[in-house]
């Protein structure tokens, strides 16, 4: 400030410091627009990168992939083919759910059990015997 104010001089000093000043905020504006549009184009390079995955999990085939994983060459295929007699293309085949036979009555009933009269669901005020 000192070199300054000895090289510009204190009548224009004021001047030459809002001068300066409206320099750096361009300077800086400018900075920050071109920041904005660098931020711009990597959301959109990031988006496209998304909508690509996006794609990808779409057009995933779950069965070709499980058949890969499970048997990468063939030779589990082959066999059970061979096993069958059939030459054609095996189609894997999922069985049916195995649903357990519920009893209509139970087995065996404890005998407490059978003895024991069912408490009611109401007792009206002033009962003192239930016959139990």
């Amino acid at each position: 400030m000192a070199v300054a104010l000895i090289a510009i001089g204190p009548k224009d000093l004021p001047v030459a410091i809002r001068t300066v000043t409206s320099l750096i905020k361009k300077a800086r504006g400018m900075a920050s627009e071109f920041q904005g549009h660098v931020d711009e184009m990597m959301r959109e390079a990031n988006l496209s990168d998304v909508k690509g995955e996006l794609n990808k999990l779409r057009k995933f085939d779950f069965k070709t992939a499980a058949e890969q994983t499970v048997d990468p060459d063939g030779k589990l295929r082959d066999s059970l083919n061979k096993a069958t007699g059939d030459d054609t293309k095996t189609e894997w085949v999922t069985p049916p759910p195995v649903i357990p036979e519920t009893p209509d009555s139970p087995a065996f009933i404890p005998p407490d059990a059978a003895r024991k009269k069912p408490v009611p669901a109401f007792i009206p005020p002033g009962t003192k015997r239930w016959g139990f």
